[in-house]
């Protein structure tokens, strides 16, 4: 009995010095370079500096909000939510339902219609406006049919449908040609436009890589007004062109992160960490750069910025 007396106390002190659980998370990963740069961030911080363990779970929104809301611990968090875009989700899963909890820190989405700094300085182009002048359209034309080419947006992508029905309803179609083809396209065009010294107009958006590969700058437009902004998708209607009118900048999107309320309890630590977390739209573009041009990995790239960062880190962790 002697003998089991010193191992029952190191057992026993064992199981006080222990944590009750060890802190953990899965996080969901949508699929755009954006949200994967911010994915991994979140999982550096719970790594490094939390000690906590992180799963990568790749999924859309609706997969993404619907694991959240049953708390079970399949997807935690996910990293990048838009709105008004996504505001279906998080109207059931945060407002109805009250199972997710959206973050108080987002950074602000902007999109619009750009040219580089260069040509837009050169022949003083500063609206959207400006690319229905004669001189502008006629610089825009690479391939000699009369109107200036401006990239609209990838095949499939609903902003591009938006786009094209701004470009009719600012006046532009009689100067300019709407094009859709995959980003890859209108980046190369970027490149050879700077290159060859000719004008190029193209859909733009922050947070985006563009920003930290190109001079650009994002043109004026009409104030947001939601009268004025009227579209109506393909899916909804096969008239959807001829019934929709938009001569309006797009509003300003609100982006954060969104987590389970589960984690609370099952994650404290973690789950406090989300609720300070907070980044910028350049932030989100510097990452989206270093993933998206340089070829860098998301986790290298994450671990770059957070130890370049170490200050904010610490403020969000409450240090």
């Amino acid at each position: 009995m002697k003998l089991m007396k010193p191992l029952m106390s190191a057992a026993l002190l064992a199981a006080i010095s222990a944590p009750a659980f060890a802190e953990e998370v899965k996080i969901g990963v949508p699929s755009w370079t954006g949200a994967q740069a911010i994915a991994y961030v979140l999982g550096e911080v719970v790594t490094s500096r939390i000690g906590g363990t992180v799963e990568y779970v790749p999924g859309n929104n609706a997969t993404i909000f619907q694991a959240m809301d049953q708390g079970k611990g399949d997807i935690d968090v996910h990293p990048d939510v838009w709105l008004p875009n996504q505001q279906s989700f998080t109207q059931k899963y945060v407002d109805e339902a009250g199972t997710v909890t959206l973050s108080s820190n987002p950074y602000e989405g902007n999109q619009g219609f750009c040219v580089t700094k260069d040509f837009g300085e050169a022949n003083n182009i500063t609206d959207i406006a400006d690319l229905g002048r004669p001189d502008v359209a006629a610089l825009m034309d690479s391939d000699g049919n009369g109107l200036g080419e401006m990239w609209i947006g990838a095949p499939g992508w609903a902003s591009a449908n938006v786009n094209e029905v701004k470009t009719r309803d600012y006046g532009l179609m009689d100067f300019i040609e709407p094009i859709r083809a995959e980003e890859s396209v209108k980046t190369a065009r970027i490149k050879d436009s700077i290159a060859k010294g000719e004008g190029y107009a193209f859909y733009c958006y922050k947070p985006h890589a563009v920003w930290f590969m190109f001079d650009v700058e994002m043109l004026t437009e009409p104030t947001f007004d939601p009268a004025k902004y009227v579209m109506v998708q393909p899916s909804d209607d096969a008239d959807w062109f001829e019934k929709s009118s938009v001569a309006t900048k797009d509003a300003l999107k609100q982006v954060q992160i969104a987590w389970s309320n589960s984690l609370v309890d099952r994650s404290p630590a973690i789950a406090d960490f989300f609720a300070n977390f907070a980044l910028t739209a350049d932030d989100v573009s510097g990452l989206a750069y270093e993933i998206s041009a340089n070829g860098a990995d998301p986790a290298d790239a994450a671990a770059a910025w957070v130890a370049a960062n170490s200050d904010r880190v610490d403020a969000m962790l409450g240090l």
